[in-house]
């Protein structure tokens, strides 16, 4: 069992994880057509569904008591990890006829990394109950499971996407103004 400390914290974490999933399915929904025709946006649901899951699973599991997180954090990274190697498989399957795919493989990256430092965090908790830096730890890759799933969830329903490099890029590809129309972004 956590400690007190970080009682709330997977109290919260549990309730937005329900919540988001909730959600998630709404999004599901919403993106169907692009679901049936489209691996990359499978992808994306199921990235999404697997970080809010693991967020999930965490957050219920440290509020059991006598049960150690530790073990719940070994258990969903790995399943999570396996998950990574099926979509890169899926992805690797689609990169001719889907060029997308692999822009979303690159976006895999950061769950991995998530769910890695989790699971060595997961064996710390195991092998050293009392200390609590891998709890704070785990708490952290709840949180940032969280940030994945709502980034992945926004592209899924094909939410408006602003970034320096695009910015950057339209700048150069089209320049400061457009000669006939004046400024690119010009509004009445």
């Amino acid at each position: 069992m956590v400690s007190v400390a970080f009682r709330d914290l997977f109290v919260a974490s549990a309730g937005a994880a329900g919540s988001l999933i909730g959600l998630l399915f709404v999004a599901v929904t919403i993106a169907h057509d692009r679901l049936a025709t489209i691996q990359a946006s499978r992808v994306r649901a199921s990235e999404a569904r697997t970080a809010f899951l693991n967020a999930l699973a965490v957050s219920l599991f440290a509020l059991v008591p006598g049960i150690g997180i530790g073990w719940t954090a070994l258990i969903v990274s790995v399943l999570g990890l396996l998950f990574v190697v099926a979509s890169l498989l899926s992805l690797w399957r689609v990169r001719r006829s889907q060029l997308g795919a692999i822009r979303d493989a690159a976006f895999l990256i950061g769950l991995v990394v998530t769910l890695t430092a989790q699971l060595i965090s997961g064996v710390v908790a195991i092998l050293h109950p009392h200390d609590t830096n891998p709890v704070q730890t785990i708490g952290i890759t709840v949180i940032v499971c969280f940030l994945i799933g709502i980034g992945r969830s926004w592209e899924l329903v094909g939410g408006p996407s602003i970034s320096l490099r695009g910015e950057l890029s339209d700048i150069a590809r089209k320049g400061w103004h457009e000669h006939d129309n004046g400024p690119s972004d010009a509004r009445p």
